[in-house]
């Protein structure tokens, strides 16, 4: 989903947001710093296949996926990070890596770690690795519909 693409959804949801021009950064953690977000409150999207099935995980960019945790709440029996190459074309217009936590538009299932619940805010790729989007999280949680559950490694 390219930036304008996205924008356009929001628009039409009446969802208020702003958007975040960094210098380009590809790690989470990197764009963190470079846009002047705490790496907590910067959400990051992570694809992950379970049971061969693509799902996208949304959680702190500064945690890590607790797999047992994911593979408790998701039912699967084999959940693993999915290859670049197997879901690099799902995302037309998107940087890969830069993609928004919005899989539902792609008829994905998404996972959100409780911790993003914590904050008002959430914030995260627009499709680039030059430009994010800060928004109410209730109004991402109502548009996604994600299912929210400890899924970060130590939550």
């Amino acid at each position: 989903m390219p930036v304008k693409k996205l924008k356009e959804f929001l628009d039409s949801q009446a969802v208020k947001y702003v958007t975040i021009t960094h210098s380009p950064s590809y790690t989470a953690q990197e764009i963190a710093a470079s846009a002047h977000v705490r790496g907590k409150e910067l959400a990051k999207t992570v694809m992950v296949t379970l049971d061969g099935v693509m799902a996208m995980v949304v959680l702190p960019a500064s945690r890590k996926i607790g797999f047992d945790q994911l593979r408790e709440v998701s039912g699967a029996e084999n959940v693993l990070l999915a290859n670049e190459q197997a879901f690099g074309d799902m995302f037309p217009g998107c940087e890969v890596g830069a993609m928004p936590p919005f899989g539902n538009l792609y008829g994905l299932d998404v996972y959100a770690s409780k911790l993003l619940a914590n904050d008002e805010e959430i914030v995260f790729n627009a499709g680039t690795h030059t430009e994010l989007i800060r928004m109410a999280y209730a109004d991402f949680f109502r548009l996604v519909e994600p299912k929210v559950a400890s899924i970060a490694y130590g939550e």
